[in-house]
């Protein structure tokens, strides 16, 4: 896998991920007809802030970004420690993304790693993800990551 550094977001970052992935969940939920697009940023704005009530400080929520040795950013992460829907002893992952220019390159990969080890490291057992059914780029990484469909989401074992 190639060299990745996989550290805490740091608040001034986490208000500019904040932003473009609301505009991103929007045009995902447009794209795959859940929402017109003329609601589809209130919602999902709506939908980041239950999730995240205290933004930043959401307490049980790690944020992660993915940099290269030379400080250059790669991707980002959002993490719940406890399952949005009671699943016992399974955190989920809300967002994991690498940035475009670094597609291809193994830092997926390498960055699902890294969150597997955070997860594994605060004694969480297994871990549970969504994914749109015509990303076949992420369905293929989880698939061969040890993922498996759970109704429409993937899960694998973390013991």
């Amino acid at each position: 896998m190639p060299e990745l550094i996989v550290r805490d977001m740091t608040r001034n970052e986490f208000e500019v991920w904040r932003d473009r992935t609301i505009r991103s969940y929007a045009d995902e939920q447009v794209a795959a007809g859940n929402w017109s697009a003329d609601e589809a940023l209130e919602l999902a704005t709506r939908a980041h802030d239950v999730l995240l009530p205290d933004g930043f400080a959401t307490a049980g929520m790690l944020f992660l970004r993915a940099v290269l040795p030379d400080g250059a950013h790669v991707g980002v992460s959002w993490l719940g420690l406890t399952h949005p829907r009671g699943a016992p002893d399974c955190a989920f992952i809300y967002d994991i993304e690498i940035d475009e220019a670094h597609r291809g390159a193994g830092y997926g990969r390498a960055l699902l790693a890294a969150v597997e080890d955070a997860v594994r490291s605060r004694g969480v057992g297994r871990l549970e993800l969504n994914v749109f059914r015509d990303n076949a780029r992420a369905i293929r990484l989880y698939e061969t990551s040890g993922y498996r469909v759970v109704t429409q989401q993937m899960r694998k074992s973390l013991a």
